[in-house]
């Protein structure tokens, strides 16, 4: 191994001791569930938001607060619904009548690990005011930016079976978010702990372990993690697949996808890389970082077409067979 690669991963090894404490804690409350874990501190490490995707009653809403709670930071659980208003996201301006003046009331927007339950269930004006918080760091009230503080993280939770009464997410606002989870049904065994847990004397609860000059303090060290060029190269082979499919001999694809993974794919499949490489303690990112990323990032960043929606493939699909064809490092 390259001396480089091993100081690094010496390095990572020292700093990385929180995340074992934070599995532990989340670990009293969630039974299971690891791919979600793992995705969350993805997004923490990396400075990505989350889009998590699941049927009611899969401890999205209790994973996102557990987290919070395992961290020493701010937390707030934002309900999005139909009469949702963009100042009641991030604030307004209020008369004050003792002093004659405006003062500026901001909104739970203002705090690090926002939860944004059920996010397609508000309309455009709401998803726009949400969207200059993500992209930008800020938000404006009256003309005037405010910046939000760090580490800020939004986890959007959204029911994929439930129609009635939501609004599609605008393609560019889902672009923002870094990861799109798919969570899963629990095994048998994982689901008769829970039971027994929720139905005990006392629920279980986690206690903050984390200072949140920790997190920012691996976030900057997570910028030397080394990623050589041709992992660069197998990331851009990845993103231009799915733009070009027939140059990765995969011309079946053409007439699946109606467009490619943007530009920011290819940024968030190395930060999410490194953040995994992080989470194993190890100072250099391998082509298994990519894979173990490749699908919660590119399955919400590919159109498909008419025809892949009438022969039922779905975007993971697509992702799967382009990770088979590419050739890896």
């Amino acid at each position: 191994m390259h001396s480089d690669a091993v100081e690094m991963t010496r390095r990572i090894e020292m700093e990385s001791g929180f995340v074992d404490l934070i599995y532990k804690e989340l670990s009293k409350v969630i039974v299971g569930q690891r791919y979600m874990i793992d995705r969350l501190l993805i997004g923490l490490l990396a400075d990505g938001h989350l889009l998590l995707e699941g049927v009611p009653g899969l401890a999205k809403t209790t994973a996102v607060k557990a987290l919070s709670s395992v961290i020493k930071t701010g937390f707030s659980r934002i309900q999005f619904t139909p009469d949702l208003l963009p100042a009641d996201l991030i604030g307004t301006m209020v008369y004050n009548q003792k002093e004659g003046n405006f003062t500026t009331q901001k909104g739970p927007i203002f705090s690090n690990i926002i939860l944004a339950d059920e996010i397609n269930r508000s309309p455009a004006k709401v998803q726009s005011a949400l969207l200059e918080a993500m992209q930008e760091r800020q938000v404006t009230i009256a003309g005037t930016s405010y910046g939000l503080d760090k580490p800020f993280l939004v986890l959007a939770t959204q029911n994929p079976l439930e129609q009635e009464g939501t609004y599609p997410l605008p393609e560019a606002q889902i672009d923002r978010f870094m990861l799109k989870l798919h969570i899963g049904y629990p095994e048998r065994e994982e689901e008769r702990e829970i039971i027994r847990r929720m139905t005990s004397r006392e629920l279980p609860s986690v206690e903050p372990v984390v200072e949140v000059e920790q997190i920012l303090r691996s976030r900057e060290l997570m910028h030397d993690i080394i990623v050589e060029s041709k992992i660069e190269d197998y990331v851009l082979d990845l993103v231009f697949a799915t733009r070009e499919p027939a140059k990765y001999r995969l011309e079946e694809l053409e007439d699946l996808i109606s467009w490619g993974a943007s530009p920011r794919a290819g940024i968030f499949l190395i930060q999410a890389a490194r953040a995994h490489a992080f989470l194993k303690k190890r100072g250099y990112v391998v082509p298994d970082d990519i894979k173990i990323v490749a699908h919660d990032i590119l399955r919400h960043r590919i159109g498909v077409t008419f025809e892949a929606e009438a022969e039922e493939v779905t975007t993971d699909e697509i992702v799967t067979r382009i990770l088979n064809r590419v050739e890896v490092p």
